[in-house]
């Protein structure tokens, strides 16, 4: 039986996705296993939420460090020390180095409540609701030396509502992360991922059945 899959986790703030990974694990949908969680950010929920189900803990903070490239170095030595598999982006509110992106080579993931490549960056779901958008949604991807640009995995489309203001969308979006984001990493965990170029092939799965969608609906078209 092959062994779960080795996560580290890095976070910044209230730690939500963190949450979704860590349910989806105890009830058996995930194979894998958190060996360390990161946070750059001292008063981050975050690190309650690990805390409360027994998880370790390191917080460092940026200030601690003369440079970026010392503080990813920390990173990449507790990373290293727990043999982990693959680096769990849920909330980290720093743009990694290329050191780290190079010690971790198509291992590291990240969640974009956006869909990517549209709306890219720290702002894309206010973005992307004020561009009058009429679709939005979410995107779980690669990470690369770009800003958001890295190969996509999966992503998840929602509408967006006439009444909608920024607050009632970010919350449809974040239903949807907190269901892709275990998926993605469970796809890694079996072994289904393949890159080909830009592409992300994914074994044995499917496709979405539905050709089209439309907001606001067709009337007789």
């Amino acid at each position: 039986m092959a062994q779960p899959l080795k996560l580290g986790v890095l976070i910044s703030g209230s730690g939500s996705n963190l949450q979704s990974i860590i349910d989806n694990i105890e009830k058996g949908a995930l194979k894998a296993s958190i060996k360390i969680v990161i946070c750059n950010n001292p008063h981050s929920f975050g690190i309650t939420r690990a805390q409360k189900h027994g998880l370790p803990v390191v917080v460092l903070k940026q200030e601690d460090f003369k440079t970026r490239a010392d503080f990813d170095g920390e990173l990449i030595r507790i990373l290293r020390s727990k043999e982990i598999d693959l680096v769990v982006l849920a909330g980290f509110m720093r743009i990694l180095t290329p050191d780290f992106l190079k010690a971790f080579p198509l291992k590291i993931i990240n969640i974009h409540p956006a869909l990517l490549p549209s709306f890219p960056g720290i702002h894309g779901q206010k973005d992307a609701f004020e561009y009058g958008v009429k679709f939005s949604g979410c995107t779980v991807h690669f990470v690369d030396e770009g800003v958001d640009t890295g190969p996509i995995i999966i992503q998840s489309v929602v509408p967006v509502f006439q009444d909608d203001t920024k607050e009632t969308l970010a919350l449809r979006i974040l239903k949807e992360e907190h269901r892709i984001y275990p998926q993605a990493i469970q796809y890694f965990a079996e072994g289904k991922i393949t890159i080909a170029g830009r592409k992300v092939l994914i074994k044995d799965t499917e496709e979405t059945p539905l050709i089209a969608l439309h907001n606001p609906s067709l009337a007789g078209f």
